[in-house]
């Protein structure tokens, strides 16, 4: 969200409340005393109705999925219990860390820290509230890293087993997942990668990636809430391969990039299929730029080539009536596909088309046929992108260990959070 489009939303947010303010009938004093009175006491500490209306007025802000009242009900009484942790381990973030703490938030939407406070403030969201809503988060990720990172370490011997399933596995087993995609280049492309970043960081139930897919996903997808059909874990991208092989059903993956877009997915269902595993999969598609990207008139040639050509060699014919760079035909590993191409050859079968992807910048629409599938020994070339130029490469071992490392971490959290809310005395008031 750039700064004039968080202006233009918290200014109508502002004028809204003053307005229900002025509708409100009741002196002053007694207003004030309703807002700062307690609204729940979490082990003997107070949150007030004005923190949570202040956290609800946050998270709107920031557009965070589920509803924000109950949301900042449930942030604040974890926030309570991890204070609590925090602060019997001595752990109490400096100003300094929470300033830097600030800054980087605030980059998130193009912005320093003081920017992006005078721009909430103007909704009635305090410093305050900002600060401290960073401060717990700081003090909480310092805590758990020191409590559980170190029984959370990855053993080599682990990232052997997990590689292993996952070659044993690439033909025996398929997935049942659901994606967001954004665009990660362009004008809007931090505010995208930060937006995916806050969705992979908070979005816990299958419902809240669903009402985020059909927000924020710019993959056709985003009609059916981002749902995807059963796919075989072997047609996958590696690094979504990898990736996917750690998540429990209902858990996301941090952002991974595909190509000039990034996305986040989240396992729905994971089950076994019978038949062998391929040994290594070879992908032969066609590739042809559309001018006008998701213009009309492209959408149009596109849905006239589907109804004409009915195979990957009948596009010969419409491909001499246009430059010789639009159109490709091309046999790799499946290592070698840029991710976004792969990802979108891993939902076809032969000779069925995609039109989901763009090229430079969107000027281009892709119109790609899968030709079929084959098994391919030969060791991969590096990846390039549509440029010529080398793609980084993606370390499967490192993704592997890293994902175990976060999944642990995150689990090892949770159920202690889980216990803290067990042990507390949580009192609501009328």
């Amino acid at each position: 969200m750039t700064r004039r489009r968080i202006t233009k939303f918290i200014t109508r947010a502002a004028l809204v409340c003053a307005i229900a303010l002025t509708g409100m009938t009741a002196p002053q004093g007694t207003v004030a005393q309703s807002l700062f009175s307690t609204a729940i006491t979490v082990n003997d500490t107070a949150i007030t109705n004005y923190e949570l209306d202040q956290r609800a007025r946050f998270l709107t802000l920031l557009r965070s999925p589920g509803d924000p009242v109950v949301e900042a009900r449930k942030g604040l009484i974890d926030d309570r219990l991890r204070l609590s942790a925090t602060r019997r381990a001595g752990i109490n973030p400096t100003p300094e860390e929470v300033l830097e703490g600030m800054e980087e938030f605030a980059s998130r939407a193009n912005l320093t820290a003081e920017q992006f406070v005078q721009a909430i403030e103007q909704t009635g969201v305090a410093r305050e509230t900002f600060r401290d809503f960073v401060a717990a988060g700081l003090a909480w990720r310092t805590f758990v890293q020191g409590q559980f990172g170190p029984r959370s370490q990855v053993t080599e011997a682990e990232v052997d087993r997990t590689l292993a399933q996952s070659a044993t596995s690439r033909g025996s087993v398929r997935v049942l997942m659901s994606e967001i995609i954004v665009v990660a280049g362009g004008p809007t492309g931090d505010r995208n990668r930060a937006l995916i970043q806050r969705l992979s960081d908070t979005i816990k139930t299958k419902s809240a990636f669903a009402a985020a897919a059909r927000r924020y996903s710019a993959a056709p997808t985003r009609r059916v809430s981002g749902r995807l059909e059963w796919l075989p874990i072997g047609q996958l991208p590696p690094a979504l391969r990898a990736a996917v092989l750690v998540l429990e059903p209902g858990e996301v993956t941090d952002p991974l990039p595909l190509g000039p877009g990034i996305g986040i997915f989240q396992l729905r269902a994971l089950e076994e299929i019978e038949g062998d595993a391929p040994e290594t999969l070879a992908l032969e598609y066609v590739k042809l730029l559309i001018p006008g990207g998701r213009s009309d008139a492209a959408r149009a040639d596109a849905q006239k080539l589907q109804d004409t050509y009915d195979t990957c060699d009948d596009l010969y014919k419409p491909a001499q009536s246009r430059p010789a760079e639009y159109f490709e035909r091309l046999t790799q590993a499946a290592n070698e596909v840029p991710g976004d191409i792969a990802l979108e050859l891993a939902k076809l079968d032969d000779n069925e088309v995609s039109t989901a992807l763009t090229r430079q910048d969107g000027d281009f629409l892709v119109y790609l046929m899968l030709c079929g599938r084959t098994v391919q020994t030969a060791e991969a070339e590096p990846q390039l992108d549509e440029n010529g130029e080398p793609l980084p490469v993606v370390d499967e071992r490192d993704q592997v260990r890293q994902n175990l490392f976060n999944q642990r971490l995150a689990s090892y959290a949770d159920s202690f959070l889980e216990e803290l809310r067990a042990d507390a005395v949580i009192v609501e008031n009328p």
